[in-house]
């Protein structure tokens, strides 16, 4: 593991985000709440909010994190037909909480497909990146915008 033992406690804060798509009709078993394994964003907010709180345990070499705040954020559209994760989570430490919000919206994702996957083999995630973190030695990043990007309206 890299040595943080001198770096100075910062706010850290970092945004995730991806999409999963689907045919209309799966899109509208997440939206009525009607899968048949239950409610789908519901049950994917919590794999998130687990995936980020745990992905010192999951991903090798990093560093243990006090998580202050998790949030999740989904939104259901029609074009692209598909459902739009975006996960932000902030502590304060020595460390950045990138790998958490990427990790948090992987596992989000993969959820959805679990739960959706009798209806859908063949939805496919992507888009899965870094939107912007704060905080740190390296300063601030943001992603800039991709017009080929998934849409962020909620529908």
């Amino acid at each position: 593991m890299v040595d943080v033992s001198r770096k100075d406690d910062t706010t850290r804060q970092a945004r995730a985000s991806g999409f999963i798509s689907m045919r209309p009709d799966v899109l509208a078993l997440v939206r009525q709440g009607s899968a048949a394994k239950g409610d789908v964003l519901g049950v994917a907010r919590i794999a998130a909010i687990q995936g980020a709180k745990r992905t010192s345990d999951l991903i090798p070499l990093c560093h243990p994190l006090p998580i202050q705040h998790i949030g999740v954020e989904f939104d259901c559209l029609d074009d692209p037909c598909g459902v739009h994760c975006e996960l932000s989570v902030t502590t304060t430490g020595k460390t950045g909480v990138e790998m958490e919000a990427l990790t948090g919206v992987q596992l989000a994702l993969l959820t959805i497909y679990d739960m959706l996957k009798a209806a859908q083999k063949d939805m496919v995630i992507t888009n899965v990146q870094l939107e912007e973190k704060n905080g740190g030695k390296s300063g601030p990043f943001r992603r800039a915008l991709v017009s080929e990007s998934p849409s962020r309206e909620a529908t």
